[in-house]
C-alpha cells in the first residue's frame, strides 16, 4: 500500500493543473471512503458478532477458555484479508495493461522563482513543513475514525450501536470530497479549503470535549467532514516545484503516514491516563499546526515567484 501511495498520489497531482490537483485527489478519496465506509459495517457484522454478548462471556471465563475465546475471535478476519489481497493483484495487472501516460521530468534541478536550483529535497522548506502536516493528519484522521467505536462504548453507548460510527466518519469524509471536487478551484482554492477544514477540526474536537454521550460522539464523526480535505490539499501543496525530487519527496510525505500510527498510541496513554474524552485535547494542537501550514507554511521558500512546472507527460 505504502509503494502504491507513493506513485498513485503524485501522479494525479501532476497529470494535470496544480491549482485543480485537490480536485483529482478528492475523487480519489471517493472511492476510498466509500469502501471504508462499508468495510466496518461488512468487517463487524462479521468479526463482531454477538460481540456484546462475547463480552460479557468474557468476565467470568476461565483464562484458557478465554484465550480460546479471543483467538477465535481473531481468526474471523483471516478470510476477508485474503480477498484483498487478491482484489490488490488484479488491479496491479489492470494499471500494467492501462494506457496511463508516464510522467517524467524536464529539467536536472527544481527551480525556484525562475532563478534558484535545487539540489537536495531538505532545500525545500514547505515540503518538510508538509510532510510534518500530514503526519498530523494522518493521526487526526485515524483517532476521529478508529478510536469513534471504542469512545462510543466509553460514553455508555453498546458496542452493537457503536461499531457503526466509524461509518458515520467516513461518510462525513465522503460528503466533503464530493465539495472539493465541485467547488475546486471554480469557487475556492485548495489552501483555502485547508484552513476552513482546520479550523473547524480544531472547533469539532473543543465541542466533543465540552459535551458528553451521543453529542459528544457526534463531534468526533464530523471530524471525518472537516479532514476530508487535508489530504487533498496538502499533497500539492508539499510537492509543487520539487522537480526530479518529487518522487523522493512523495515518499517523504508517505512515510508521514506513520502519524496515524504513532499519534493514536499517546492518544491511548492519555485516554488510560485522564478518560477517552479529555484524552481528544491532543487534536488541538495538530489541527492549529495544519492551520498554520495553510496560512503560511505552504509558501515556505515560494514566496517571491512562480515555481516553474518542471514535470510533463512524456510521449
Amino acid at each position: 500500500m505504502s509503494v502504491l501511495q507513493t506513485a498513485s498520489n503524485p501522479y494525479i497531482v501532476i497529470l494535470g493543473p496544480v491549482e485543480s490537483a485537490a480536485k483529482r485527489i478528492s475523487i480519489m478519496g471517493i472511492c476510498n471512503k466509500v469502501a471504508g465506509a462499508i468495510a466496518p459495517i461488512a468487517l463487524g457484522a462479521i468479526a463482531l458478532k454477538d460481540v456484546d454478548g462475547l463480552k460479557e462471556r468474557l468476565l467470568t471465563m476461565a483464562a484458557a477458555q478465554k484465550i480460546l475465546e479471543l483467538n477465535e475471535l481473531a481468526s474471523r478476519v483471516i478470510m476477508p484479508y485474503i480477498i484483498i489481497i487478491v482484489v490488490l493483484l488484479a488491479l496491479t495487472i489492470f494499471i500494467y495493461f492501462s494506457g496511463l501516460p508516464e510522467i517524467e521530468s524536464t529539467e536536472d534541478d527544481a527551480v525556484v522563482d525562475g532563478i534558484t536550483a535545487k539540489t537536495s529535497v531538505f532545500q525545500f522548506p514547505h515540503l518538510l513543513l508538509g510532510v510534518l502536516a500530514l503526519f498530523l493528519y494522518v493521526g487526526v484522521e485515524v483517532m476521529a475514525g478508529d478510536t469513534i467505536i471504542s469512545y462510543g462504548s466509553s460514553q455508555g453507548i453498546p458496542l452493537s450501536t457503536a461499531k457503526f460510527f466509524t461509518t458515520f466518519t467516513l461518510i462525513g469524509m465522503t460528503i466533503g470530497y464530493i465539495v472539493g471536487i465541485i467547488c475546486i478551484p471554480k469557487y475556492f482554492k485548495q489552501e483555502a479549503a485547508l484552513k476552513v477544514s482546520a479550523f473547524f477540526g480544531a472547533v469539532f474536537t473543543v465541542a466533543a470535549v465540552f459535551t458528553t454521550g451521543y453529542t459528544s460522539v457526534f463531534f468526533i464523526a464530523m471530524l471525518g467532514l472537516a479532514n476530508s480535505l487535508m489530504w487533498p490539499a496538502i499533497w500539492p501543496m508539499a510537492i509543487t516545484g520539487l522537480g526530479k525530487f518529487t518522487k523522493i519527496g512523495a515518499s517523504f510525505m508517505i512515510m508521514a503516514i506513520s502519524g496515524g500510527a504513532i499519534l493514536p498510541l499517546i492518544y491511548g496513554r492519555l485516554a488510560d491516563a485522564v478518560s477517552p474524552r479529555l484524552a481528544y485535547w491532543l487534536l488541538v494542537p495538530c489541527y492549529l499546526f495544519i492551520l498554520y501550514y495553510a496560512l503560511s507554511g505552504h509558501k515556505a521558500g515560494l514566496n517571491k515567484g512562480k515555481v516553474n512546472d518542471v514535470l510533463v507527460p512524456a510521449e
